[in-house]
């Protein structure tokens, strides 16, 4: 029965710190865009660099570029 004196408050103070840490991350937009990072990973790297076309409809290939890269040489 005397563990319930330390175990009961010391429930209350983890919980009042998870509330606190629950609007600290409200406030600071944690939640703000979910569905915005679940297809950022989706995204290819080279697309995102060069937005105005896609990689397979590029003139210069990164192979084209290694290619011409060599002939200079």
């Amino acid at each position: 029965m005397s563990a319930l004196l330390y175990l009961i408050p010391l429930s209350m103070l983890l919980a009042l710190i998870g509330l606190i840490a629950f609007f600290w991350t409200m406030n600071s937009g944690q939640y703000d865009d979910i569905e915005g990072v679940s297809q950022r990973i989706l995204l290819d790297e080279e697309y995102e660099d060069n937005t105005s076309t896609p990689p397979s409809d590029n003139a210069d290939t990164q192979e084209d570029k290694k290619n011409s890269n060599n002939k200079c040489t």
